[in-house]
């Protein structure tokens, strides 16, 4: 695992954790430490082994070796302390159709035996944060996804917990309700609320998090900012797309270049892009280049470059909006 960066005061501090189900290591030896108030984000596929973490922090299943704390209480010896201080938005839907909002925050809040005036006081406040306030008394059926998703973001908040741990929390949604359900986290960060979510969207973890850790395969590859994550393949990304891309990479990695082969196209982290596209048609000859394309590094080539294979292919066009330039011969 490549480290990035070394933190300081820990909210979330796993060692060494492992978890197997059966003959499948799901978790393997991942250690972490997560500051308090910050907002990290694990990014990886699915079966990345991403949830069974949360699900461990959160003590819905125990490790099968290393060790792990939340706020300071070990996961599995102090659980009970663990529960009270921590609030979680589950991936799948959780909330009770049948049920009003206000109704759904109420039951949550008489879980944790929060008294009648704080629970209306409370009610209030976390409903008007996620701006549901208005159809407090709707039922939830009645409800968008967006606005689900927004009342169970309410409903991990009532009890204000320190620890919040948020798995795929815009799954599924429209990008401009996504885009309000960040504003939301955003929001938690201002008043001390350490945030660990997962995500299957780059671009989610680059807006969000304070700090990312790509997962796969049940293991850590790096973590550290997103700029820090990107500074570290290099300047620029060039793909480059030809009728022979083995024999081009043979040719690029006899004059120096560290080409690798990803989904048919050929990979280059360079400097700087405009003074190295030159060099790749004059060692091109005999080769039909169909394209060549440019840009700043995403988290897409991160994960890439770390991992050695695609992310999400179907967002990819969403997702690399930075600075791009097609050139064709």
């Amino acid at each position: 695992m490549q480290r990035v960066e070394k933190m300081q005061r820990q909210a979330i501090k796993i060692e060494g954790l492992v978890k197997r189900f059966n003959d499948i290591i799901a978790v393997n030896e991942v250690s972490l430490e997560i500051n308090e108030g910050e907002i990290f984000a694990l990014l990886g596929p699915n079966g990345a082994g991403k949830t069974t973490i949360i699900s461990i922090l959160a003590t819905l299943l125990k490790p099968t070796s290393g060790r792990a704390y939340v706020n300071g209480y070990n996961v599995v010896k102090e659980a009970e302390k663990v529960r009270k201080s921590i609030g979680i938005v589950f991936q799948d839907p959780s909330l009770d159709d049948q049920l009003t909002a206000r109704e759904n925050l109420d039951i949550h809040a008489r879980l944790y035996h929060i008294p009648k005036e704080e629970r209306r006081r409370r009610i209030r406040e976390v409903l008007e944060m996620v701006e549901l306030y208005e159809r407090a008394d709707s039922l939830v059926k009645t409800f968008s996804g967006g606005m689900k998703r927004r009342l169970e973001i309410a409903r991990g908040l009532m009890h204000k917990p320190s620890v919040l741990f948020l798995d795929e929390p815009t799954l599924g949604l429209d990008p401009q309700t996504r885009r309000h359900i960040w504003n939301y986290i955003k929001k938690l960060k201002n008043e001390g609320v350490t945030v660990l979510l997962t995500t299957h969207y780059m671009e989610e973890a680059d807006s969000l998090a304070d700090r990312i850790a790509i997962i796969d395969n049940g293991k850590i590859v790096v973590f550290g900012t997103p700029s820090e994550l990107k500074d570290s393949i290099g300047g620029d990304v060039i793909k480059i797309r030809c009728s022979n891309v083995s024999k081009l990479k043979d040719r690029l990695h006899e004059n120096g270049f560290d080409a690798k082969i990803i989904n048919g196209e050929i990979i280059l982290h360079v400097n700087v892009a405009e003074k190295v596209i030159p060099k790749i048609f004059s060692l091109s000859s005999g080769i039909e280049i169909h394209s060549i394309m440019y840009k700043e590094p995403s988290l897409e080539d991160v994960f890439l470059h770390y991992t050695g294979r695609a992310y999400r292919e179907e967002e990819a066009s969403g997702i690399d909006r930075i600075r791009m330039r097609m050139v064709r011969r």
